[in-house]
């Protein structure tokens, strides 16, 4: 968003601007505009913002205000800036995985790390006690979303099914499937037409293997679409997990090979 003023504000003025305007982010172009400053001075400003922690910047030409009740931490909560952090690269993207989970309410083990799927590659960052994990998909643009309100605005959360659906297809991102198991007890009502069409864009294998989890762990009045997407009459048994070994009984429900033990944390 372009800001305009009448009159050029100093850098040190700048935060306070910025919030009194309801706003914590600003791109170096914004400010040059707001402080009719060169290039030179801002970056020398916006050192001495730094250093007083009362700004850090999480990627080059962004800048994000940390009001007094964060100074401490050197940065603001990660859901207050992955909006504003993505907008500036450009990138479609949505909170995911267990950070998702969270807001959905199965918060049973706080993730350690901010998670957040992009339509493509970003780089991991850690700044000061914010560490963003970045995961990549080339169904981000289709995928369900919530926008959810946060402090500064809002940030886009994958739905609750589709957080299954990535939890189920990224264990290890989510603390092994046991954790998963754990999340589907806390997650809430499914639905079941949401999930088999979100399973199916990744094949009958995910198809089973979430089919598989929800009806022994979450909650879903209708596993029958998903039952069709999971083609049961063809192929062999799935793994349960696909990094486990080729082995293990077969349960002819889902047409999956139980490879591994799942131990929800109840």
């Amino acid at each position: 968003m372009h800001m305009q003023t009448t009159q050029a504000v100093s850098i040190q003025d700048l935060p306070d601007l910025l919030i009194s305007r309801g706003r914590y982010s600003a791109s170096l172009g914004e400010i040059r505009s707001l402080t009719g400053l060169s290039d030179a001075a801002i970056v020398s400003g916006l050192q001495r913002l730094r250093r007083r922690r009362r700004v850090f910047s999480p990627t080059r030409g962004l800048y994000i205000v940390i009001p007094p009740e964060f100074r401490s931490w050197g940065v603001v909560p990660a859901d207050w800036f992955i909006d504003d952090l993505m907008g500036h690269l450009g990138r479609r993207y949505y909170v995911a995985l267990l950070s998702a989970a969270a807001y959905h309410g199965a918060s049973h083990q706080a993730p350690q790390v901010f998670q957040v799927m992009a339509d493509g590659r970003v780089l991991n960052r850690a700044i000061e006690r914010v560490r963003l994990r970045f995961y990549s998909s080339e169904h981000t643009a289709d995928t369900p979303i919530e926008k959810v309100v946060v402090h500064t605005g809002y940030m886009r959360v994958s739905s609750r099914e589709a957080t299954v659906v990535d939890l189920v297809r990224e264990p290890r991102a989510s603390g092994g499937i046991s954790n998963v198991a754990t999340i589907l007890t806390e997650i809430g009502e499914l639905d079941g037409s949401a999930l088999a069409t979100l399973a199916a864009r990744h094949g009958r294998t995910l198809a089973r293997r979430t089919g598989w989890m929800v009806e022994n762990y979450g909650s879903c009045e209708d596993l029958g679409p998903l039952r069709l997407a999971a083609r049961l009459d063809l192929g062999e048994p799935a793994l349960l997990s696909a990094s486990g070994p080729r082995r293990g009984r077969a349960d002819p429900a889902w047409g999956v090979r139980m490879n591994t033990t799942v131990e929800p944390d109840l």
